[in-house]
């Protein structure tokens, strides 16, 4: 019996290092646009501009590329093999992400993505875009659509398979591709997630507030960390794994199966706060090339640092935290300022 088209392109993705591949109508996810318009209105995304920019774009493939008529979602594991929250008590140490831990996520997603697509062109055809999460697209209700898993009430794409540990990566095609079942809903009862986060921002299941999670604020805002979210922050300096790393559904993710790729690098995996204090622009474009961290800039990764130093009781930091309270960036000359009230 001859193989489908669908399930060549399922052996492709696996041999390219993707753990989940499914298909969907490119309009298979109608909602999707009617969520996001809410959330810009109630003003949750806080200065990410961009989110409102290019909105209608977002709300559907189609909006982006009128040619679209199905999705191929893929997804690649990055599970850690390690408790992504065994350094909260050691103050003197940096939290990072366990995303950002290893290479760039962008650059390896997208040359798998791209190596899939110039298969799929020279085998069937048909004209095709591929996508990571730097363009306007709604990859999370596109994979749920595409039934690789569904929107756990952290909004992030959960597997019974994988668990959350997962990057997402779309391609558009011209092609008509038979559509796979939507995937159902699993978490029930459970509200871990909403429970675990540290400054509230989970507002309710399926429902963040951008402008109070640490992954935004670490991230994405520019300015001052607002004071009511500092001492919650604790040591971490990039993102926050909390919500993810408290669900259930990760017992099932196989750290065997992440992408080599991902591997944590010894100096992102627990870096002390002293040495990245003492970062000037170009010592932190080194540590940090190859990162997706290094796009944040050492001004607000020294913010970063010096609140969790105000965190963190260990007085011999400051030393380390004094030089900066004549930072020429005001940013990080007031997170000095406050490093150093908390640490006497």
């Amino acid at each position: 019996m001859a193989m489908t088209i669908e399930q060549e392109i399922r052996n492709q993705a696996a041999a390219l290092g993707f753990v989940s591949c499914g298909f969907a109508r490119a309009d298979a996810a109608p909602d999707a646009g009617d969520g996001l318009r809410a959330w810009l209105a109630e003003g949750r995304h806080g200065e990410m501009r961009w989110m409102e920019d290019r909105a209608e774009q977002r709300a559907s493939p189609n909006g982006l590329w009128p040619a679209a008529k199905s999705v191929i979602a893929l997804a690649m594991s990055y599970a850690p093999a390690s408790d992504p929250l065994a350094l909260a008590d050691h103050g003197e140490l940096g939290r990072i992400s366990v995303y950002a831990q290893g290479g760039d996520y962008h650059k390896t997603v997208k040359k798998a993505l791209k190596a899939l697509g110039r298969w799929l062109a020279a085998t069937h055809g048909g004209e095709l875009k591929v996508f990571v999460d730097t363009a306007p697209v709604m990859e999370k209700p596109l994979a749920a659509a595409a039934g690789l898993g569904w929107q756990g009430k952290h909004t992030n794409l959960l597997s019974r398979e994988h668990g959350n540990w997962l990057f997402l990566g779309i391609v558009m095609t011209s092609l008509e591709l038979a559509p796979d079942a939507p995937a159902s809903e699993h978490c029930g009862s459970c509200t871990r997630c909403i429970d675990a986060c540290p400054t509230g921002a989970i507002t309710g299941p399926g429902r963040i507030d951008a402008r109070a999670c640490i992954s935004y604020l670490t991230i994405e805002h520019a300015g001052p960390i607002p004071e009511q979210y500092r001492a919650a922050i604790g040591n971490r300096i990039y993102g926050c794994d909390d919500c993810l790393a408290v669900c259930p559904w990760n017992r099932f993710a196989d750290a065997a199966g992440a992408n080599r790729a991902f591997l944590p690098r010894a100096e992102l995996a627990a870096p002390r706060l002293a040495d990245l204090l003492g970062l000037d622009d170009a010592a932190f474009r080194e540590t940090f090339s190859g990162s997706p961290i290094k796009r944040i800039g050492r001004n607000r990764m020294i913010r970063n640092c010096l609140i969790a130093a105000g965190n963190s009781r260990e007085v011999e930091l400051k030393a380390a935290v004094e030089p900066h309270l004549v930072d020429p960036d005001p940013v990080v000359a007031d997170a000095a300022r406050w490093a150093m009230d908390r640490l006497g």
